[in-house]
């Protein structure tokens, strides 16, 4: 999932102390409750609480640094793309995600927060950005494997959020949601073009893009429901809908079928249909190993928020210029009024 930011509040240990509040707030709260209890969607304008509004932000603004970071590990393959018709698609896309990153940025605005802040605690490695982006793409096939699964993962857990109480960003993930499909079915098509007319090394280098990012990939559903306390909360104010565990569920059942009609085998020897529970069993995550990407020591952790780093100094004359031709154009308005 591009929004592991409310499974990574209490491992970060950030916990608040509730504050006494007045009569005036409590009557707030009530209607706020009442709102949500209803189904409504909430606005900017509207009283929020105050957990609310920063559950809010943290999901939004670390969706947001995903969609910008996960531009990287495909950008990379742009211009090594194995035919024009390829590279106009994989433009195409890393354009997408970087609009996507724009939406959530204007999302999490309504809710307090400057983009520069925002930014600037992404810079800082005090935010956070989903752990999938935190390993390597090492052959075209990668492309490919990240449009099927991970793009897949990601529609999986988003389409949810189209419901979301809050309504600037459920306004958002709907347009997301809609080009994130497209770029699963790219992904797909483009394996299967590798798997039906390539040769038995293309079709062994999908099958290696698929052993390396299969894992990664059930990790960004977030920890198991047993050890993920803010969900509950989470799904109480209608921010969340469904539980890391059953989407996770729902995405191993479609992969499994879609991974049959590709022809790759999935790297899981306890992968089998229960039939009682008319679900694919599957084995046990190494939940270490996400946290340790989370944490910072993933395969590609540095690299990438160097690479954002980088981007981010290197583009300031732009914004400099940007800033100072509306300054410029605000004192010709003021002369001339």
């Amino acid at each position: 999932m591009y929004t592991q930011a409310m499974d990574l509040m209490a491992k970060e240990g950030k916990s608040e102390a509730p504050l006494l509040r007045s009569a005036e707030e409590i009557a707030l709260q009530q209607r706020f409750d009442a709102r949500i209890d209803a189904g409504e969607f909430m606005e900017a304008k509207d009283w929020l609480p105050e957990n609310y509004r920063k559950t809010l932000l943290r999901q939004i603004s670390q969706h947001a640094h995903s969609e910008i970071v996960g531009m990287l590990p495909e950008g990379n393959w742009i211009t090594r793309a194995p035919t024009l018709k390829r590279k106009a698609i994989l433009l195409a896309k890393v354009q997408d995600e970087g609009g996507h990153g724009l939406y959530l940025y204007a999302a999490a605005e309504t809710l307090g927060s400057s983009r520069d802040q925002m930014l600037e605690a992404l810079h800082s490695g005090k935010a956070k950005y989903s752990s999938i982006f935190n390993y390597p793409t090492l052959s075209w096939a990668d492309v490919g494997v990240i449009g099927w699964l991970v793009d897949g993962a990601a529609i999986m857990n988003q389409v949810p959020i189209c419901r979301c109480s809050y309504a600037p960003y459920a306004r958002a993930m709907v347009r997301i949601c809609r080009e994130e499909s497209f770029h699963q079915r790219q992904g797909f098509d483009s394996l299967l073009v590798m798997m039906q007319r390539g040769t038995p090394a293309q079709q062994d280098m999908v099958q290696d893009a698929v052993n390396r990012w299969w894992w990664p990939t059930l990790m960004m559903f977030g920890p198991p429901d047993d050890q993920s306390p803010n969900s509950a909360q989470s799904m109480r104010w209608g921010i969340k809908r469904i539980s890391n565990d059953e989407l996770r569920q729902k995405f191993v059942d479609a992969a499994v079928e879609q991974a049959k009609v590709l022809g790759v085998s999935l790297p899981d020897p306890e992968l089998r249909w229960n039939e009682a529970r008319q679900h694919y069993d599957f084995g046990a995550i190494d939940w270490s190993e996400f946290w340790r990407v989370v944490g910072g020591d993933g395969p590609c952790n540095r690299e990438r928020l160097s690479a954002r780093v980088k981007a981010w100094e290197d583009g300031a004359w732009v914004r400099d210029a940007a800033l100072a031709h509306a300054a410029r154009q605000t004192e010709r308005a003021r002369r001339q009024a």
